[in-house]
């Protein structure tokens, strides 16, 4: 489970393609990160008026909401920036404010026209 940390790790502070073979990222650094992208997204999708939770019941639920799908989409956009050696300032934490806000705001207003949502099964196709 904690492979993508040390994968992010060492692909952080190997080397830069960039010629910035110098700064390195620490495992602290990159867990502050993800911590304001998890923080921020919430707190943005909140802004927003997505529900914190989604309807009920749970288990069944297409709805998006605060907790889901808004700070998965959040890590996985900044995993792909780290691993590619992308932090740009502050040790990735304006990075990680910026993927944060930028989440929030696709969960918002694009995640339906990207992932709709499935036919309930007493609609039909119209023939």
């Amino acid at each position: 489970m904690f492979d993508l940390v040390y994968n992010t790790l060492f692909f952080a502070s190997y080397s830069n393609v960039f010629g910035l073979g110098n700064v390195t990222l620490g495992s602290f650094d990159i867990l502050l990160a993800y911590v304001v992208t998890i923080i921020v997204s919430i707190v943005v999708a909140l802004a927003l008026r997505i529900p914190l939770l989604p309807s009920k019941p749970y288990r069944y639920s297409f709805d998006v909401s605060a907790i889901y799908p808004t700070p998965i989409i959040a890590i996985g956009i900044f995993s792909i920036f780290l691993v590619l050696n992308y932090t740009f300032m502050y040790n990735g934490l304006l990075l990680a404010v910026i993927i944060g806000i930028l989440s929030a705001l696709f969960v918002k207003y694009l995640f339906d026209f990207v992932f709709p949502k499935p036919l309930n099964g007493d609609e039909g196709e119209d023939i």
